[in-house]
Parts: C-alpha cells; structure tokens; sequence
C-alpha cells in the first residue's frame, strides 16, 4: 500500500468498504421480508445502491477520519428499518434478522478470499490489475472480519445485542434495551479507550491471520 498514493489507497478502500457496509444492512432488511416484515422494502432499503444506505457521519466522515489518522478504516450504513411487531415469532425472527448482517460479512470474505486465490498468480507476477484487485481483496477481508466480529459484540444497538435480547427472559430483555439510546456514546468510549479492541483485538487478529494463511497456501 505505501506505494500507492492517498487517492489510490482511498479507491483501493472504498469499494469493499461500500459493499461491506451497504450489503451488512441489505442482509437485514432481506432476511426480515422473508420472516414477515416487509418495512425496508416499502422503504426501498433493499436497494444495492450504496446511496441509499449513505450515513453522512458513520459512511463518509469516519471512515476517512479513521484513514488519515490511523491508515485504517471503519465506518457503518444507515440501519435498515425494522418493525419488530410484525416479525412471525418475534424473540427468534429479531435473532435472525441480527444475524443476517455479520452472515453477509462472512459471505463476502468468502467471496474476496476466492478472488484473492484467483489473481494471486498475477499479482506475482506484477500485474499491477491484479495487485489491485489482491489489494482489494485484503482491504475486503480486513473490513469484513471487523463488521461481523464487531457487531456481534452484545452492546445495543449492535446485532449481538439484538441476540441477546432474543435469549434473555421478557423482563430482562426489556431492561437490557434501555441501554440503547446510550450505545453509541459507550462504543465510541470503548474505541476510543482501547477497551474495546483489548476485547475484541486477539479474536479478530486470530480471525484475519487464519484467512491470510488460507490465500497464501
């Protein structure tokens, strides 16, 4: 990458980090149609165009604020609406719908490791077409592995909490989302302590060194 100027490390970034974001929050609105809430696509968020997923903070700000200081990348789409009360059997539908979000971010690293084995001869051979697209596809994996194991931590609004809730017995799931109009003040306090990522570094770490010894064998 340092070989690359800013704008080419940007452009490198920006696809997988679209498609990461913008298909988390499709994986949702998809999967709570099937189980009887229609919301997102009345709402036209099962769209593949980015633009309609587009948070002007947590899509465009954070994530270049995040590259220029660190040279890494995080960001989040717009949540997809969903409305619980219409979800066939609520507690387990809520848990799916959940799921589905960090589901779609495994898929995706499946997808960018299949693509990184395929242009790997290529890059080695300095084919600079694939170098990009190898390039991508670490930027794809790092992204994604990041989107599925962050979001699977058990704060509100993040979808482990959204798993959790669905465990938990009735009174005490109700308790737990009280903590939501406060989670994304905790979270940035997490990030921005480290806590979060003394956590969550050694699963992740773990997670992405395995899948770069996969492409590389």
């Amino acid at each position: 990458m340092e070989n690359f100027s800013t704008l080419q490390q940007i452009f490198i970034w920006a696809i997988p980090v679209l498609f990461a974001i913008t298909l988390h929050e499709v994986g949702h609105g998809y999967i709570a149609k099937l189980l009887g809430d229609p919301t997102a696509a009345e709402r036209g968020r099962l769209s593949l165009n980015p633009l309609k997923h587009v948070d002007p903070m947590g899509t465009v700000v954070m994530p270049l604020v995040a590259f220029f200081l660190s040279g890494f990348v995080f960001g989040w789409a717009k949540p997809v609406p969903v409305d619980w009360s219409r979800l066939k059997n609520r507690k387990r539908d809520i848990a799916l719908v959940a799921l589905a979000g960090p589901g779609v971010n495994l898929i995706m690293i499946g997808i960018w490791i299949v693509l990184a084995m395929l242009f790997m001869d290529g890059a080695n051979q300095n084919n600079m077409f694939a170098i990009i697209i190898i390039l991508m596809a670490w930027a794809g994996i790092i992204i994604n592995s990041l989107l599925m194991i962050l979001n699977l931590f058990p704060l509100p609004p993040l979808d482990g909490s959204r798993v959790l809730y669905a465990l938990l017995p009735d009174k005490w799931g109700a308790k737990y989302l009280q903590i939501e109009p406060y989670g994304l003040i905790i979270l940035i306090l997490l990030l921005v302590s480290g806590i979060l990522f003394k956590v969550l570094g050694p699963v992740l770490t773990g997670v992405q060194t395995f899948l770069f010894q996969l492409i590389m064998q």
